[in-house]
């Protein structure tokens, strides 16, 4: 018995150290975030902009955004807060979804733009012959556990 107790806390603190460091490992990771100066830069030429919040049904307590997104020609940029998390990726999607069942139906038709590295903030290069006004929403998803963070319709 005592055996099996042993066991079965060593068990429960590797898996407390394990889910820690899956949170943890992307924020101490992060590079820097962009500047405000160096968002408003790449913001230049503003063809969109939407709102990304944190209400959605599909966020929650540890998935979540708030703030505006631009999108140019050339960049999409964020100015807000993104909840931390692993390999989230920015999408443009063809109608606003607001929890993981709507994107996952959206994905295929969607454009993947980029990955997003940073939560405070962020630019990320639109892919070369991206069309912005071709989608209506941006969403932020999380690769690594198919996870909706959260979604912004800009037009």
């Amino acid at each position: 018995m005592k055996i099996l107790l042993l066991s079965l806390s060593y068990l429960l603190v590797f898996g407390f150290g394990f889910g820690l460091g899956v949170y943890l490992l992307p924020i101490l990771a992060a590079p820097p975030p962009p500047t405000v100066a160096e968002v408003q830069a790449a913001s230049q030429g503003r063809m969109f902009s939407g709102t990304f919040r944190r209400d959605l049904k599909g966020s929650d307590a540890f998935h979540w955004g708030e703030g505006q997104i631009v999108l140019t020609p050339r960049a999409a940029t964020f100015t807000g807060r993104l909840a931390p998390g692993p390999a989230y990726k920015l999408y443009l999607v063809h109608g606003f979804v607001e929890d993981e069942d709507g994107f996952r139906r959206a994905k295929a038709q969607s454009l993947a733009v980029g990955d997003i590295k940073t939560f405070d903030g962020f630019i990320v290069p639109l892919p070369a012959g991206a069309a912005p006004q071709d989608y209506d929403t941006a969403v932020i998803w999380c690769e690594a556990f198919s996870r909706f963070i959260t979604a912004a319709k800009y037009r």
